[in-house]
């Protein structure tokens, strides 16, 4: 269950911990996470209103009818819950119970397929697409360039690490949006094939920036959040093996598909696919160009 609460202070997370709720602050943005079997309500109903009294304090106040509640998990477990729920309520208003919900500008759907935000993100894409190919005889090249980075792949960039795992027919439409963008700057006829112009600019595909935007040089070398690093195990080997000094990552062993889009198993996955001289690489900027290089040879010879 994720409780999205609005103007808020770090100060809170102190509260959400006694209760034994996860949590994760960003700004005046404050977010509640409790993993949950049975139908209990009574742990968020007290930490919230501890939260409320808190604010209420601090010259501050929780407005009950903008905190939303989503249930994440499989489609007939979070239908059947939110039929038997009983919502906490807060200064006598049931707090709502939502489908879909956004955080820090990504759409989170209860079984996270993504669909409202893959759909949010190419709609946007293709409506500044039109108007950018609408300037594209009187703007210079450069111009042009600027206008899709900061409208389009910026939109296509944003928080795609969240796309790990999805199924490759959701992948596609993003990269519809890229292609297109793509046949704009370089005014290419939808009929012609698409890899060149995607070379010429040394795009990565929408697939290879997904794995680029998921590899965890920074969290493992204590340039990241420690939340992160804590997801990630080295690899020790039983025997003293050549493999040992690979710096691989354990795999986390997942029965289901969802399992596999977990940020444990899809950072493990794309960091063991690097080559180990990579992985070594002595800074981070060393890393990404590295990175990129490695990864361009790898999309456009795997095409």
């Amino acid at each position: 269950m994720l409780c999205q609460l609005p103007h808020c202070l770090l100060p809170l997370g102190a509260i959400a911990e006694r209760y034994g709720l996860g949590f994760h602050c960003y700004a005046d943005d404050v977010q509640l996470y409790l993993a949950f079997l049975a139908n209990s309500s009574e742990v968020p109903e007290k930490c919230l209103s501890e939260i409320q009294s808190w604010m209420a304090g601090n010259w501050l106040k929780l407005n009950p009818r903008k905190t939303e509640i989503l249930l994440v998990g499989r489609d007939r477990v979070c239908e059947n819950l939110i039929g038997t729920l009983s919502p906490p309520s807060l200064s006598g208003v049931d707090l709502r119970v939502v489908k879909v919900t956004k955080s820090l500008g990504v759409f989170l759907d209860a079984s996270l397929t993504l669909e409202r935000q893959i759909s949010s993100v190419v709609s946007s894409g293709f409506f500044h697409l039109r108007n950018i190919r609408r300037l594209r005889l009187v703007l210079p090249h450069d111009s042009l360039s600027t206008l899709m980075h900061a409208f389009v792949t910026s939109r296509l960039d944003y928080c795609n690490v969240l796309y790990a795992g999805l199924p490759l027919k959701a992948i596609r439409r993003l990269q519809l949006v890229q292609n297109s963008a793509a046949r704009v700057v370089h005014n290419v006829s939808r009929f012609d094939h698409i890899t060149p112009t995607l070379q010429k600019l040394h795009w990565l595909p929408i697939r290879w920036q997904i794995t680029f935007k998921v590899l965890v040089f920074k969290a493992l070398n204590g340039l990241g959040p420690a939340y992160l690093r804590d997801f990630l195990t080295p690899y020790v080997p039983a025997r003293s093996l050549r493999s040992k000094s690979a710096g691989s990552l354990v795999v986390p062993r997942c029965q289901t598909k969802l399992g596999e889009r977990s940020f444990s198993y899809q950072a493990a996955v794309a960091w063991n696919t690097i080559p180990t001289d990579l992985r070594s690489s002595p800074s981070l900027s060393t890393f990404k160009s590295c990175l990129k290089t490695f990864l361009f040879h790898f999309a456009f010879n795997d095409v």
